[in-house]
């Protein structure tokens, strides 16, 4: 053994399975303590006390202090500042070692570059491991050596350089008999970190290691369906499990593994959506700018977006007059998800019909989806933006009632989250405006009454924004 005590240190890996840190930890040491810190660096930067995030976070991480309590451990849970509260807690329980799992955002470095130099102050080291992708940082290159920014090519070397080895889970149980033996501590209440329960015991997302399990079974059962289902938002064709990455209740080898085995259209094209997933953490760790705001095609860097509040207003609270955009927009206030396709439209919407600057839709979103990561969150934005990598072509414009006709033709989706429209027939749904008004006296809608009248023209400011990119491009 290399080390008599050691902490592990828990972050977005919330399980005790298939982990690297805590498999590392294990086998090098005799006893093994497991913390978890709610971070007040973190939570402090969140204005609204009923967040989602925080108690799916609570939620899993009382899964993970039973589980590993069932095992003859336990996890320390503490509120505070983390780049504090590890060094001190090493100090405190006398380990030799602290291990942990990588973060890739560059505010999460800064952080654990700190709470390094203060466990080297003590004579403790410092280990931490790639664990929440199968390929990290320099990993997948070009021939050139040089980082991938168009995904095509670099999904193709991925499935190139994959194999057993990057799949292989980490056999923890072999060595949890090395937990260290501590008198069990309660858990702090949801209410003692500052924060209220949210209506998420009343959506079907299930929390924690369990919750990702019986969300993943019930997905393998339909993957083969998955590339023509999960453009559809009324219907069950995606996996559901964004959250269950974005903590780590899930491992990201469990998962690519059995998309990779089962093969198919359906597994291979959600094999894609993974690697997406790699593909942004890259970009990130290569482009660190991108976490300050900047555009990754710095000729768009500066459109001069007019950014009315009162069009920005309307589309964060689903009354722009477009359904499909408000339907999408009311699921992520009502829910913290937003389905891919929609994330799409309303992306596109806010920024080529409302000309408002993706920067603002960017940290909206950041606000309130559930699943929340910034490399992805970003990494969308841009996309529909027109000005990250492998983007959407500037020219190339989402035209939302054509979405609507195509991804929700009966209107099933808007009905359930636009309820003012219930009495529209699947023609009428996507664009209500264009009813006559005896018909809307008749199924009681009066369009600039009970439902907003649109607040832009989409081929007006079609125009519009081709007119301020392609401006952009000249200069």
């Amino acid at each position: 053994m290399q080390y008599s005590k050691s902490l592990v240190w828990f972050r977005r890996d919330l399980r005790d399975y298939d982990h690297a840190a805590l498999y590392h930890a294990l086998k090098a040491s005799q006893q093994v303590y497991c913390t978890f810190i709610f971070d007040t660096e973190i939570l402090n930067q969140l204005t609204n006390k009923a967040d989602r995030r925080v108690e799916f976070i609570w939620e899993s991480v009382k899964e993970l202090k039973g589980s590993l309590q069932k095992n003859g451990g336990d996890l320390i849970v503490l509120h505070g500042s983390a780049a504090n509260e590890i060094p001190q807690l090493a100090l405190t329980l006398e380990v030799q070692a602290v291990f942990t799992n990588h973060d890739y955002e560059p505010s999460a470095i800064t952080r654990d570059n700190k709470v390094a130099q203060q466990l080297q102050t003590n004579s403790i080291n410092f280990h931490h491991y790639k664990d929440q992708v199968i390929f990290e940082k320099d990993e997948v290159l070009t021939m050139a050596h040089k980082p991938y920014s168009v995904f095509t090519p670099y999904k193709n070397m991925w499935l190139k350089n994959v194999n057993d080895f990057y799949l292989r889970p980490y056999p923890v149980d072999t060595y949890l008999n090395n937990l260290a033996k501590t008198q069990p501590e309660p858990l702090l209440s949801l209410e003692s970190l500052g924060f209220q329960r949210t209506n998420l015991s009343n959506m079907r997302l299930p929390t924690g290691m369990s919750g990702a399990a019986s969300l993943f079974s019930d997905f393998v059962d339909r993957i083969k369906h998955y590339k023509e289902a999960r453009d559809y938002p009324a219907i069950k064709g995606v996996s559901y499990l964004s959250v269950h990455l974005r903590f780590g209740t899930i491992s990201i080898r469990q998962l690519a593994k059995t998309a990779l085995q089962i093969g198919g259209l359906g597994a291979e094209t959600w094999a894609s959506e993974l690697i997406w997933r790699d593909f942004y953490f890259q970009i990130l760790h290569h482009h660190p700018q991108l976490q300050t705001g900047k555009s990754f095609k710095p000729e768009f860097e500066a459109i001069p977006f007019p950014n009315d509040t009162k069009l920005f207003t309307a589309w964060c609270e689903g009354k722009t007059g477009y359904p499909l955009v408000d339907a999408a927009m009311r699921q992520l206030n009502n829910t913290g998800f937003m389905h891919n396709r929609l994330r799409m439209v309303a992306a596109s919407f806010l920024v080529k019909d409302l000309l408002i600057d993706w920067r603002w839709g960017e940290r909206y979103f950041a606000e309130k989806l559930i699943d929340f990561d910034f490399s992805a969150n970003n990494g969308g934005w841009q996309w529909a933006a027109s000005t990250g990598c492998d983007a959407q072509p500037w020219f190339r414009i989402f035209n939302p009632i054509t979405q609507s006709e195509r991804f929700d033709a009966n209107g099933k989706f808007i009905r359930k989250y636009v309820t003012e429209l219930v009495n529209c027939n699947d023609k009428e749904i996507h664009a209500p405006w264009l009813m006559s008004a005896e018909r809307q006296s008749t199924i009681k809608i009066i369009i600039g009454q009970d439902y907003p009248q649109p607040v832009v023209d989409h081929a007006t400011q079609r125009e519009r924004v081709l007119g301020l990119y392609k401006h952009m491009t000249i200069n």
